[in-house]
């Protein structure tokens, strides 16, 4: 049980009903394109921009419905909540928006249940508000508590659960769990990383541990919790379709891109006890982990928000089956399609909208049965769209009918999903069958019922089990669940396995397993790891990548010599790297990523490899002067491809800690290798600006740049962009720095007048990721700027770009104070002329295409147009 952290009732009669402002606005139509942000939408759909919000109605990052069709927003800050009410002419409606009453805002999901509107804040938990009176204000508030983070990784949104007998409570990977949990489908979380990690190259989640982002459900009084799925990066939104199933997009690192622990964005099927793996830094589990779960989609990077199916839409079947996913960063929502998958899903994606800028954060189907979604987040104007059809097909509800096969396997793995978490005396012999089962989701299933179970009713069972693929199931749960008693007889059971005759599968299963064991049982005795070391090195090289990855992953752990031989064989034998699986279908949907992206997809980094490397970095044992240059060869090389923010920080670490780990003859052998910066420089001259400069304010900077960009200088514009510092910080393109955020893409976030404002103006609005820090030394030296912690390392980037980055070590640190101020300065576009200013920001806004429309002349784009006249 949690218990409430307080609870309190706000009953307002009318009394605060001044502070509930009315705004009325009427529809701006938009035929598809029309003139609001949004550039595409599906043929037979109609785009209408219904309301813009004041700049005193806040930046709106989340959007439900209530009973009686109206809308709940809120700000993401603290400018509060707003009700919307469409009235009228349904093709034109009068649109009506008024502030809450109660003091209630920051919420990223809000729901109307059990006759309460439930409010998740982020940083305080769960609320929930009621009509006291029948006057149709919401006038009682009441707090139920719950965790809670008050991050953009916080606690996000609520959701009525498929049975409407309870709720589910979504949170980020900052979030802890619940500190007492009613019912844990999972028998419990650890890191479980056989090697050290290291965590992120400039800082982000250092030390955030398992069980990364959640989803519990609840009882309507938030009194029981349930653990239902782990292993989340920051899953903003969950929806669920027509049979109960619930889905989520969860969030890439996108710094980590190039980098084998990347993880695109990602539609996920969250089923009751699993563990979709995150872990902070280089620790996220492959997909392939026995004890994981694979993502229904990989969709590539972006920023997922909001998520909805078209259920009740009065859209065609197609797009009622389909699940509407939110990306902000490229202002896209994507429609996605499932097809049946044995018990779980299948999934192709769709781009269903876009614009520029179009942030967009929620999305719900109103009772009219549009889609409505709003716009906002990190200040971004926001704005209230509807989506209708126009077209010719039937828009008739349409039921979601499966093949009876995928409906009996889904009710199997419900019937083994009633066991999470709950002792039965039939839970044993009900799921061990399915322990084998080559459906993974019901596999998985299978496990966690058997987990839930005493070990001791069990463990010889799973011994002694006969089918490969059953034995390694339930070897994975003894090693999860069982205890040092068990470890030699666990080791052994999995080496009398014919290992040469498993399946790929198997194989990544068997190596899971005796990784668990190692972890969690502890280490094997020394006839133990040489029996281990000797049936390992006979199935090394597979012809499976994985395999090898995992078999190099184990010898290491055990300190054999005879590892690194092997893998550096495998690092110069590599044949070329591939694109990421994502990348094919992220281009049919989008051409117009630019920089990093493209670069990455036309030539991507050697990730195969840079795993084994990653690996190698704290091997002692086995190593030749050859073997050493060729690994200090590799890491230069793949300096030489492109990645995301961290791709050379953490080349950086690799190769730091791969020389501490090397005896003195070595490093001096290598030292030629090992001076050269992994950071790519501009191969382009910089000319300071030629001025006169001005103090910009951001009105005159606006009027300044409003309607003159086109025919801007793209090189002009690039050079600006370097000679006022903001490349000591961002990225932008393949250049730049990597202490603040990539700006490749900002077009697609910010509208112009909103980008110069976070330019001259960047104090107004700061991402918890990029705030200051001030630093005080036991000596009294004070440093104030963005702080990255490395081991007992802690860095200083200053505020001011052009000052060196400072290096203390952690015991010399007196006092660490967060400051509400950015890292970035001001006054940085001080030096630039008008000219200098409008080709920074079209600069900006290309995305470093230097063909972009901003830096063609109108009566170009004039001539290309004759033939299509003609």
């Amino acid at each position: 049980m949690v218990s409430k952290t307080g609870v309190f009732s706000f009953i307002i009669l009318g009394l605060f009903m001044a502070l509930g402002g009315v705004l009325i606005q009427p529809l701006h139509a938009v035929a598809q394109t029309g003139n609001s942000n949004v550039t595409s939408v599906l043929d037979g759909f109609e785009v209408q921009l219904l309301y813009e919000a004041r700049e005193s109605q806040g930046s709106w990052v989340s959007l439900s419905v209530m009973p009686d069709g109206s809308f709940i927003v809120s700000d993401q800050r603290d400018k509060g909540m707003y009700r919307i009410t469409l009235s009228g002419d349904n093709d034109q409606p009068e649109v009506e928006v008024k502030k809450l009453i109660m003091p209630i805002s920051s919420a990223h999901g809000s729901v109307w249940a059990f006759n309460h509107l439930y409010v998740n804040v982020t940083g305080k938990g769960l609320f929930r508000l009621r009509d006291g009176n029948d006057d149709s204000q919401l006038n009682i508030m009441e707090y139920l508590g719950g965790p809670s983070n008050p991050s953009e990784h916080g606690n996000h949104t609520i959701v009525n659960t498929h049975d409407e007998e309870g709720l589910y409570y979504v949170a980020g990977n900052f979030v802890p769990p619940p500190s007492e949990l009613a019912v844990n489908t999972l028998s419990g979380w650890e890191e479980d990383l056989l090697l050290p990690r290291e965590w992120d190259a400039r800082g982000h989640a250092r030390g955030i541990m398992a069980p990364g982002g959640w989803i519990a459900r609840i009882n309507p009084d938030a009194t029981e919790w349930e653990m239902i799925s782990i292993g989340f990066r920051n899953q903003y939104d969950i929806a669920i379709n027509q049979h109960g199933e619930i889905f989520t997009f969860d969030a890439d690192m996108e710094w980590d891109m190039g980098m084998p622990w990347y993880r695109p964005t990602r539609i996920i099927h969250v089923v009751s006890g699993s563990d979709y793996g995150w872990r902070s830094g280089t620790g996220k589990w492959p997909e392939y982990f026995e004890d994981s779960l694979p993502a229904t989609l990989n969709v590539g990077p972006g920023s997922p928000t909001g998520v909805v199916f078209g259920t009740n839409a009065k859209f065609p079947a197609k797009y009622q089956h389909a699940m509407f996913a939110l990306d902000w960063t490229f202002g896209t929502i994507y429609a996605i399609h499932f097809t049946p998958d044995g018990s779980s899903y299948k999934a192709e994606a769709e781009e269903f909208l876009a614009g520029t800028p179009l942030p967009v954060t929620g999305a719900v189907i109103g009772n009219d049965g549009a889609l409505y979604f709003v716009t906002g987040g990190r200040n971004q104007d926001s704005q209230f769209y509807r989506v209708v059809y126009r077209g010719d097909e039937s828009t008739e509800p349409a039921e979601l009918t499966d093949p009876p096969e995928a409906l009996e396997a889904r009710e199997l793995r419900h019937l083994l999903e009633s066991f999470h978490g709950r002792m039965h005396p039939d839970a044993v012999d009900t799921a061990w069958p399915y322990l084998s089962d080559k459906d993974r989701f019901i596999r998985n299933a299978a496990r966690a019922a058997i987990e839930a179970q005493p070990t001791k009713i069990w463990s010889e069972r799973a011994l002694n089990e006969q089918n490969p693929q059953a034995r390694i199931t339930s070897l994975v749960a003894l090693a999860r669940t069982g205890s040092e008693n068990h470890r030699s007889d666990a080791i052994q059971s999995l080496l009398d396995l014919d290992l040469e005759t498993l399946t790929t599968d198997q194989k990544l299963g068997m190596l899971r397993a005796m990784s668990l064991v190692f972890m969690r049982l502890g280490d094997p005795d020394e006839s133990e790891r040489s029996a281990i070391i000797s049936e390992f090195h006979r199935l090394l090289p597979d012809s499976d990548d994985r395999v090898n990855t995992e078999l190099i992953r184990n010898l290491i752990y055990l300190r054999d010599s005879k590892v690194a031989e092997k893998a550096i064989a495998l690092i110069r034998d590599r044949y070329p790297p591939e694109a990421p699986d994502w990348s094919e279908s992220l281009l049919k949907r989008n051409e117009e990523f630019g920089g990093v992206i493209q670069e990455m997809i036309s030539n991507p980094p050697p990730t195969r490899e840079l795993e084994y490397a990653f690996m190698l970095r704290t091997l002692r044992e086995g190593w030749k002067i050859d073997l050493r240059r060729e690994f200090f060869s590799f890491i230069n090389e793949a300096a030489d491809r492109q990645g995301g923010s961290s791709y050379s920080g953490f080349l950086e670490d690799m190769r730091s800690e791969a020389l501490r780990n090397s005896t003195d003859e070595e490093r001096e052998a290598v030292a030629d290798l090992t001076g050269i910066s992994l950071s790519q420089t501009p191969d382009f001259t910089l000319v300071a600006p030629e001025g006169p400069g001005r103090e910009w304010s951001v009105d005159e900077a606006v009027e300044t740049v409003s309607g003159q960009l086109k025919a801007r200088d793209f090189e002009r514009g690039r050079n600006a962009f370097f000679v006022t510092s903001c490349a000591a910080c961002h990225r932008f393109d393949i250049y730049g720095g990597d202490s603040a955020p990539d700006l490749t893409n900002v077009a697609n976030r910010f509208s112009t007048a909103r980008l110069i404002e976070k330019i001259i103006e960047p104090n107004n609005l700061i991402s918890d990721q990029y705030s200051s820090t001030e630093i005080t030394l036991r000596s009294g030296e004070t440093y104030t700027g963005l702080l990255v912690e490395t081991g007992n390392t802690v860095t200083i980037y200053p505020r001011n770009p052009n000052l060196d980055p400072v290096e203390v070590a952690r015991n010399e640190i007196d006092s660490i104070r967060p400051l509400d101020i950015s890292q970035m300065p001001e006054n940085l576009i001080n030096t630039l002329n008008e000219d200098e200013l409008r080709d920074l920001i079209a600069y900006l806004q290309s995305g470093g295409n230097p063909d972009h429309e901003v830096f063609h002349a109108e009566e170009d784009e004039e001539e290309e147009e004759e033939p299509h006249a003609q």
